[in-house]
Parts: C-alpha cells; structure tokens; sequence
C-alpha cells in the first residue's frame, strides 16, 4: 500500500499558474475520520475564487498571502480504505461522495475527513464523476432556491447563469419544484438550458433582462453578474433576489432592504450550514435523481495532472455544467 498522496497546493493566491503538485504523507484517520481514496473531484468555481484569493474581504479569514489551508478542491468521492475505531456511518470498502469543506484538499489522491461532515454513501447508479460535482451545483442551488427563497408551485423564477454548474442545476431543481422557470444564457446553450426544463430562455447576448416586462418572484443570480439594484424592477412586490457571489454591494443591499421590506436580496453561505443539514438536502437531491428530475451536467472530464488547464477552461466563462478530475 502507498504511503504517500498526491495533491496540489496553492502557494500563493494567483491565476491558475499557481497550482503546484505536491506529494505528501498519507495520513492517518483519528478515532471519527475515514480515510478516502478520491476518484474524482470537482473544479468549482468556488475553488478558482479561493485560489485567486478574492473576494478580496474574505483573505483575513482564508489567509492574507495565500490560504491557510492551502490545498486545492472541495467535492470529492471515492472509496473509503481505512476508518478509525469510533467510526459508525462508513465501513472500509463503502464508496462515498461529499465535500472537504473549508479543510479543502479534495483534488488529490486521499483525503482524511470527520465521518459527521458533509459525506454520504454513494450510490451504486451513481458515478464517481457525477458524485464529486453534487455539493457544488446541485447543493446550493437547492439550498437557495428552497432554504432562502423558499420557492412555491407556480411562482415564476429566473435563473441568471443557466448553462454553468449551477444554473443546470436549480433549472432542474426549480422546475421539479413546480415553479414557471425562465433563465438566461448565451445563443449556443439556448436549445440547451430549455431541454433542461426552462420554459423561456432569455439570450443575454440580444436581450437584457432588465429591459423586458417580466417579473419574478425571484431571481436567482448564480454567476454574480447583475445585482439587486438592476434586477429590483423586474421582482414581484415581495421578490427575493438571491446571489451565491457574496460582495460587499450584495452585502450592503441585503442590510437595506431587510429595514424596508418588500423586495429582498439574500445570502446565507450553503457551506456553512450545519453538516445535517446539507446531508438532509442531499438525500432529497439522491431521491429527485431516483425519479429522474435531477442529472448532474458535466462539461469536461479531466485527467489529475490536467488540474491547472481545468482550472483555466472552468475560468472561460463558457463552460455547460460542471469539470471533473479524475
């Protein structure tokens, strides 16, 4: 058996140039980890925001020149190979899929994590690819769209952002939901975002949004590209602009329009919900993929060694769904 893994590391906040790989101990579990060996794992967003070290705002809690925790990837799964004497979720030999949560480290060979985090039993249908990307669209958007805006039969949404990882996932999750889904993309996903469930889809390189006589009940900005100020006009009296892209604007809208009432942005960070509760959430998401209402879209599958030019196609801006390393 090896006794080392392979990982990669940030070593200082940068484009994606600064991934480095690293070999390190394999370590081993304490008394309530597990030991998994990693298949797959997703390339977020998320983690090319922690890598570039931005928001700018968020470096005293990551780390001011680089991260604290500087190991690279959040969504994982693989196979469990070793566990400690408390364990009683996972046995050795289950495979699971879940998140490092801000213990990062997911693109790598192995990773120790507590059995009571953000980890469940994968499913025999399920692949290891599609498992490692579930707790990054598919989780938040089903924390925003039921947990924050609490989104009811036949209520109208829009989906800023409906071809990314994200996106193809709250179009689904909101259309199973009942709502009337509308989402913007750009000409080519337009064919795309609609097979997915969305009953319009606005191409943002001919129409803007804000121009047209529409109006939501909430709108769901998944990229960060509007904000609450030019969507307002387009929310139904109690509307509820909700964005996963924390900035210090959103930040400030959310404090505003709490004091006023009617119209509302809101943000509360999915990773930081309590590990019950997104365990809850997934559950739902594995019976939603049960019933054929729910499948994770994946763009690009690459090989581990490829994590740099991952990490650059995931920054393109034109990427369908979700990349994967393998």
């Amino acid at each position: 058996m090896t006794t080392t893994l392979t990982a990669w590391s940030i070593k200082h906040y940068g484009a994606p140039e600064v991934l480095n790989p690293v070999t390190r101990p394999i370590p081993e579990p304490g008394p309530n980890q597990i030991l998994i060996r990693i298949h797959a794992s997703a390339v977020t967003r998320a983690d090319g925001m922690m890598r570039a070290g931005q928001p700018l705002f968020a470096r005293p809690f990551l780390g001011l020149r680089r991260p604290r925790q500087n190991l690279s990837g959040t969504g994982l799964s693989g196979e469990v190979i070793a566990a400690g004497h408390n364990v009683s979720r996972f046995a050795v030999g289950d495979a699971v899929f879940g998140e490092a949560g801000l213990k990062f480290g997911a693109n790598a060979s192995h990773i120790c994590l507590d059995e009571t985090g953000v980890l469940m039993k994968k499913p025999a249908t399920l692949s290891h690819e599609d498992a490692a990307v579930m707790c990054d669209g598919p989780l938040t958007s089903y924390h925003f769209l039921h947990e924050i805006a609490q989104i009811q039969p036949g209520q109208r949404i829009l989906i800023l952002g409906g071809s990314g990882s994200l996106g193809t996932a709250a179009v689904q999750i909101a259309t199973a939901a009942g709502a009337n889904v509308s989402a913007t993309c750009s000409t080519r996903n337009v064919r795309f975002v609609s097979e997915l469930g969305a009953e319009r889809v606005i191409d943002y390189t001919k129409e803007d949004f804000t121009a047209l006589p529409d109006r939501y009940n909430v709108i769901y900005d998944t990229l960060g590209v509007s904000s609450f100020a030019r969507a307002k006009a387009r929310l139904t009296d109690d509307g509820r602009y909700i964005c996963p892209v924390l900035t210090l604007p959103l930040l400030g809208a959310m404090l505003r329009s709490r004091m006023t009432g009617g119209r509302r942005a809101m943000f509360t960070a999915a990773g930081l919900q309590p590990p019950e509760i997104l365990r809850a959430h997934l559950t739902q998401l594995l019976a939603m993929m049960e019933a054929g209402t729910l499948s994770p879209v994946l763009d690009r599958v690459y090989p581990f060694a490829d994590l740099v030019e991952a990490h650059r196609h995931m920054e393109t801006g034109h990427k369908r769904g979700n990349v994967v390393i393998v």
